[in-house]
């Protein structure tokens, strides 16, 4: 019986988890970028149950070799393993913005990022929503910077563009001072020079990266290094465009109502159990 209580107990730590994981994708469903979790549990070992006598002890059947006629399987909780991170590729929303930019990676086999630097050191990210600080230099909302492949990316206003295989091309002719006054329509393109190229990259095992904030994820020893990709397997960098996140809300809605009832159950399970537990103990008194 208080085995029983036990299993129901942790069942009902095991839906708190669930629950805390989908809340949180609900509540990032209009993060840009944001990749949806998953709680993961492994079971604790079964327990094979088998027949005894009153006294306790086995029961062997006349010419049997088993101590006791075995019964079944009895199951002794799980416990929380992992948040497993979807890393599939969100819808694609037009903004028109030439400081927005998004990584379509579909068909590669790792997930690709941008690369950003933190106070902590670079990190990865897949929201591409950037803007341009003071100095010229394009950076998240938080005022990290992009990197690229020789250092963080600094343009001016209406004088970069990025070509899908990341290349960042302006006007040598007007430069990239941000001081520069240049509109769209005046920029006539006389002398495009390549600037610098969007620092892309990925990890051998993505489900080992670390979550940090909304947004970044940080490589550790179980991840790999950040690696680059292949020539002929680059992503592509979609300018204008964002990643929405790729949380399906009906899923999540779903998910939500079954942990739920599934809580329900296992909280009244304990109840009846500490019923029957506290007649056994009034029983046993007498």
């Amino acid at each position: 019986m208080l085995r029983g209580i036990y299993t129901a107990t942790t069942g009902m730590v095991m839906n708190q988890e669930k629950m805390d994981v989908i809340a949180n994708n609900l509540a990032n469903v209009d993060q840009t970028g944001y990749k949806s979790e998953e709680a993961i549990f492994k079971a604790f070992p079964e327990m094979l149950l088998q027949r005894t006598r009153e006294d306790g002890m086995g029961w062997v059947p006349a010419g049997g070799f088993d101590l006791a006629p075995t019964v079944g399987k009895l199951g002794t909780g799980v416990e929380f393993n992992e948040n497993f991170v979807r890393f599939d590729q969100g819808a694609v929303k037009s903004t028109g913005n030439p400081f927005d930019m998004m990584l379509d990676d579909r068909g590669q086999k790792s997930p690709a990022f941008f690369v950003v630097q933190t106070d902590r050191g670079e990190r990865l990210t897949r929201n591409g929503s950037f803007i341009m600080d003071k100095n010229g230099y394009l950076v998240t909302s938080d005022g990290h910077r992009l990197m690229g492949e020789n250092g963080p990316i600094q343009v001016a206003r209406w004088n970069w563009t990025v070509k899908e295989n990341g290349e960042v091309w302006i006007n040598g002719k007007i430069g990239n001072d941000p001081d520069t006054t240049v509109n769209e329509t005046s920029n006539q393109w006389e002398n495009p020079v390549l600037l610098d190229r969007i620092k892309i990259r990925t990890v051998e095992f993505p489900r080992h990266l670390v979550k940090e904030g909304n947004s970044f994820y940080s490589v550790t020893p179980e991840s790999g290094p950040m690696l680059e990709f292949q020539p002929d397997k680059e992503p592509l960098v979609m300018q204008g465009y964002l990643e929405s996140s790729n949380v399906n809300i009906v899923q999540e809605m779903t998910k939500m109502i079954e942990v739920q009832r599934q809580y329900e159950a296992n909280q009244k399970s304990v109840t009846t159990h500490d019923s029957l537990l506290g007649k056994l103990i009034n029983e046993v008194a007498r």
